[in-house]
């Protein structure tokens, strides 16, 4: 099961009772920074976006390429390291709601991570240091550091360790 802390709702489905959990405002200026580093073809700019005004934790050399969506409601909950690269529309949430219930958890994704294009990260992930996500991905559970997964659902392609001697194999 993922980190996510989890909150019933009796009445109507979740989603109903979103102003309840987040702010309207918080929502809206969210989306506007979300927009602008959506479309802003500078790194440096789109990480000083995140980091000022959604309160993201970006590490140095950290590029997220056009059209990443980071969650608009709890940016905050995000934290990715240095170097990493986060590939072409790739949506990366912090919550989820359900018909009985909605669900909050933090994203780490660590240093030297290469996450392809299209994938979706879904609260309440860890992603190990110099992992690879292949494109496409549905990332619905923790990633080992130095893993290569891909798929929907998600699966382990190679560990580290096999990743090394596939390396070696092909060094000798």
């Amino acid at each position: 099961m993922r980190k996510t802390n989890r909150y019933p709702v009796e009445q109507a489905n979740s989603l109903w009772q979103i102003y309840k959990t987040v702010s309207f405002w918080k929502v809206v200026k969210n989306f506007i920074f979300i927009q602008l580093g959506r479309y802003t073809p500078f790194l440096g700019v789109k990480n000083w976006l995140y980091r000022i005004f959604l309160r993201m934790k970006v590490g140095e050399q950290t590029a997220f390429a056009l059209m990443v969506m980071p969650d608009i409601m709890f940016p905050e909950k995000i934290s990715v390291g240095s170097n990493s690269v986060i590939g072409y529309n790739t949506t990366i949430l912090a919550h989820e709601y359900l018909i009985k219930e909605y669900r909050i958890g933090e994203v780490v994704i660590g240093n030297n991570v290469m996450i392809g294009a299209n994938s979706t990260i879904l609260p309440g992930v860890t992603i190990g240091d110099g992992a690879i996500i292949s494109s496409a991905t549905l990332v619905n559970r923790d990633v080992p550091t130095g893993a290569f997964v891909g798929g929907n659902p998600m699966q382990v392609i190679y560990t580290k360790e096999e990743m090394e001697k596939r390396m070696n194999d092909d060094k000798g």
